[in-house]
């Protein structure tokens, strides 16, 4: 047969097309899959006693930099109590591997491996590769890139032997003082955070990785940290509905396979003093199942945290979240007291035995989609070398290039002349950074200069002083804390520096910080032009020299209101 022959074009269209489907159907199919009958499911749920069946519904606390007696400690819990999965924290990628493969050969009913990789394995694990915070994603305007990423960070949670990323990040960040979502959100606009929060869940369930969107029913205007105490969300019913609650309604929408539910108290939603919400039924069951038809997983944050065992101690936090709908309970401090308290629920039908049962059978459908009903250990070996491999360094590259936001200026302000007697100037750091040094060499007349957070006042005059002297300043600001934060750990005397050095004809100032930051530098918006690039990064430090260069355009939106001068959405498009 000729290989253009029709009925030769027919059977390898047909077979594509069988191939594709089953493929695309394994992959994206996880809510959809709850709504038929899986003989692997029934068969285990039939072997399990009661006491294993809630064993299944516990995720426990994993690390692989405490020491083999922890280790241990955590294959006899999985033992004992027949836990249904882990949570990865703290370690290294090979060892976390290793671990993994010890830990699911202790385990009866293979074991859903989670971790909050919300910028990829950098999250928690050394060794390995850390994408940008979702802030910094806020800002690119092409979403098929955050689906790329999506599928990046999938590839390397298998090759870990992982089947469950608790991200993406879809609260609204509106308040800007927010101490525990802030930069880890798209931002304040709701429609952008629901289409980014979309792009980056389909990227990881495209590749068979379970996800969960967080923090439901929306964490984005606290300004108390739920892992310390409980936080207060004051609106009404139709505010909620109409903001915290979007992004999470299209996720729902569009396919989202799991649902972490926050710790917070919501009047208008339950009023029961001092309840939070992971344990509240009006807001888990009636809210999230029943009004918006979620049909995924439905997870707990972590029970460890202040913010529910404040006022629902030893195990009764446990216990409540179960009853309010909750399918899978995390981090319990109280593992058998907790699984008692609920037997003995379910003995005195506190909830009925068919809701019980589909809660043990959503978990083991989830271990069903992501392939555990055929077990195969993760191989350690060469695990760092993928994650690092170069196609995730020039995605991160990519990510950052498409980031970069020109506030202010254009292209005259911002290209200032290669031959001027130049001044590259670095706030906040104690060394040359890559941001200098890259851009050092398009400007010969130069010279870098080093602004420490500790630098005495009398330097900083003599070197405001000198800089006076120079035809024209590039100014980088850096935030080199772990966690942007939205002010910066500047004394006065180096604010005042960056005001005075902003007001100076032909400065061009970026910062590498949280966009927040800009408000807290009162003099800035002076400067002739100015970029934000969101973080500290040496990718964004190569990106911001790329639009000063002319190598690139900048691209970026600003995902945040920083003030009067900075709205959501502003951005220089430059010809």
């Amino acid at each position: 047969m000729r290989g253009n022959t029709p009925a030769l074009k027919y059977i390898t269209t047909l077979l594509f097309t069988v191939i594709t489907y089953g493929a695309f159907a394994q992959r994206t199919g996880y809510v959809e899959s709850l709504a038929k009958q899986n003989r692997w499911v029934d068969s285990v749920y039939d072997k399990l006693s009661k006491k294993e069946k809630i064993g299944q519904l516990f995720f426990v606390r994993a690390h692989t930099n405490k020491g083999k007696a922890y280790e241990d400690t955590v294959e006899s819990v999985i033992k004992k109590y027949k836990v249904g999965g882990l949570v990865f924290f703290q370690g290294g990628p090979g060892r976390q591997t290793a671990l993994t493969n010890r830990y699911q050969k202790a385990a009866e009913v293979p074991l859903l491996v989670t971790m909050d990789a919300e910028w990829g394995l950098g999250m928690r694990l050394d060794s390995t590769t850390s994408y940008p915070y979702q802030m910094t994603l806020g800002a690119i305007q092409d979403n098929t890139l955050i689906t790329k990423m999506g599928q990046f960070i999938a590839r390397d949670f298998k090759r870990i032997g992982a089947h469950l990323n608790f991200a993406p990040v879809m609260d609204v960040n509106n308040n800007p003082n927010n101490p525990v979502i802030n930069y880890r959100s798209f931002g304040d606009n709701k429609f952008n955070v629901a289409r980014k929060g979309i792009a980056y869940f389909k990227g990881m369930q495209s590749e068979g990785i379970l996800t969960t969107a967080k923090h439901f029913p929306g964490h984005g205007d606290t300004n108390v940290d739920s892992h310390y105490d409980l936080p207060l969300l004051p609106f009404t019913r139709k505010r909620l509905d109409s903001l915290e609650l979007y992004p999470f309604r299209e996720a729902i929408n569009a396919g989202l396979s799991g649902m972490m539910i926050a710790h917070m108290n919501i009047p208008a939603l339950d009023s029961s003093k001092n309840r939070p919400s992971t344990l509240s039924r009006p807001i888990v069951t009636h809210l999230l199942k029943d009004s918006l038809m979620f049909k995924g997983l439905v997870v707990s944050d972590a029970m460890e945290m202040k913010g529910v065992t404040k006022y629902f101690p030893n195990g009764e936090a446990e216990l409540q979240a179960f009853l309010a709908g909750n399918d899978i309970i995390e981090l319990s401090e109280h593992l058998e007291t907790s699984i008692k308290l609920i037997k003995k629920a379910i003995r005195k039908k506190k909830i009925s035995k068919e809701e019980f049962e589909a809660k043990v059978k959503k978990v083991l459908a989830a271990k069903y989609w992501a392939g555990l009903n055929q077990y195969k250990d993760a191989d350690p070996k060469g695990v760092v070398q993928y994650i690092n491999r170069p196609e995730a360094k020039q995605l991160i590259q990519q990510l950052s290039d498409a980031a970069v936001t020109m506030l202010k200026g254009d292209t005259r302000s911002l290209r200032l002349n290669q031959l001027n007697r130049t001044a590259i100037v670095g706030v906040g750091v104690d060394n040359i950074t890559v941001f200098q040094q890259e851009l050092a060499r398009w400007y010969p007349n130069s010279m870098m200069f080093v602004v420490g957070k500790a630098t005495p006042v009398r330097d900083l005059n003599a070197m405001l002083k000198s800089l006076r002297d120079y035809d024209q300043v590039f100014m980088a600001i850096y935030d080199t804390r772990l966690r942007p934060a939205s002010k910066l750990d500047y004394n006065l005397d180096i604010k005042f520096l960056i005001a005075q050095l902003a007001a100076q004809p032909n400065t061009v100032a970026t910062l590498f910080s949280n966009a927040y930051t800009i408000a807290g530098l009162p003099g800035i918006e002076k400067s002739g032009a100015l970029l934000v690039c969101y973080q500290n990064s040496e990718e964004l430090q190569r990106s911001a020299v790329k639009v000063i260069t002319g190598q690139i355009k900048p691209m970026g939106k600003l995902p945040v209101s920083v003030n009067m001068y900075f709205p959501t959405g502003t951005g220089v498009m430059l010809p």
